[in-house]
């Protein structure tokens, strides 16, 4: 995916007479098989002077799922203190919702995804392994200055689209943690009185997505929740091939990197048959991050063109294009 990625890329770059440096890595599941470790342990540093991160998936059946993760993605987000992860959805004229009578405009979501602590703080540990009496803790992570700065970054998105906010929650259950993000989404709210908010129940949440997904604009969740979330409002928009991200340093410290949201789809590997726009989206995002706003939509319009053509698309879309037939189709949509 990351080719074709690079190749739209490249193109719309030209067309603008800009160009950038591409760094290939060779570091994920295969780098791990070979070496025992997803990436060097100096991995870090090799990165930090780079002005952007583009990812592909990384996940191989022989090696174990949170040993992926852990070995390359979460050290990256947390060691340039990406907080902040964006995941836009959209349902595209010419692609399907597996709802019923779903038009293209009633689906435009995005999800601001906490991304360095939360569920995902990897605290915890596991005691009298391999017995009967093994215990496993795992602890949520929720710190004030977190959850304010992802719902903040919420409510400033916000405030560039429909003015409509939603926190995603399970304050009911979980009586620490979420309390604390309740409160903080309280506090923030009564910042911006422009913007309507709600909070619902992760269940709730998880029902009106598919029932209602018009209902929302910018969602707020925490790194399990957004997780989730942003998977399911992909499905309803079509599929996880056409959903991009971007883990964003605001402070711009450290580089940002963006990535498709779909795995590595071993089932299909090798075949041809990926749908590449998840990757080239994501390549839109990073030049939107990296001041080419012109070059990102010029990418973005060229998906758009392309999907509500109907000739080439993927299987995942209900059509026969190989990723090359779709990646030419995207290039060629550009303007000349």
């Amino acid at each position: 995916m990351l080719e074709a990625a690079v190749e739209v890329a490249d193109a719309a770059l030209a067309h603008h007479q800009s160009r950038y440096e591409w760094v290939r890595l060779p570091w994920g599941s295969d780098y791990y098989l070979s070496s025992g470790r997803m990436m060097p342990e100096d991995g870090l540093e090799q990165l930090r002077g780079f002005a952007a991160i583009l990812l592909g998936a990384v996940g191989d059946p022989r090696v174990p799922d949170h040993v992926t993760l852990s070995g390359l993605l979460l050290p990256i987000r947390r060691g340039f203190d990406q907080y902040l992860c964006i995941r836009p959805v959209r349902l595209y004229h010419g692609v399907a919702s597996p709802l019923s009578g779903i038009a293209a405009e009633e689906i435009d979501l995005v999800i601001y995804r906490e991304n360095t602590e939360g569920e995902y703080a990897d605290v915890g540990g596991r005691l009298h392994r391999g017995s009967e009496a093994e215990i496993a803790v795992q602890a949520n992570v929720f710190t004030r200055r977190g959850c304010r700065r992802i719902i903040e970054a919420a409510f400033v998105g916000a405030t560039a689209r429909r003015h409509r906010v939603t926190s995603i929650t399970k304050s009911n259950a979980q009586g620490y943690g979420m309390v604390l993000w309740d409160e903080v989404f309280e506090e923030v709210s009564a910042q911006y009185p422009q913007v309507e908010t709600r909070s619902l129940l992760v269940d709730a949440a998880a029902m009106d997505l598919v029932r209602r997904p018009g209902n929302f604009d910018v969602v707020v969740a925490s790194n399990l929740f957004g997780d989730i979330l942003s998977d399911l409002a992909a499905a309803v928009a079509g599929g996880v091939g056409l959903a991009p991200s971007g883990n964003i340093n605001p402070g711009r410290t450290a580089p940002s990197m963006f990535e498709p949201v779909h795995g590595s789809a071993p089932d299909i590997a090798g075949e041809g048959i990926a749908n590449p726009v998840a990757a080239v989206l994501s390549v839109a995002m990073m030049f939107d991050h990296l001041g080419e706003t012109s070059v990102a939509s010029c990418v973005r319009d060229a998906v758009e063109t392309v999907l509500a053509a109907g000739t080439f698309l993927t299987p995942d879309l209900g059509g026969r294009a190989t990723t090359r037939d779709v990646t030419r189709a995207i290039v060629g949509a550009l303007p000349a």
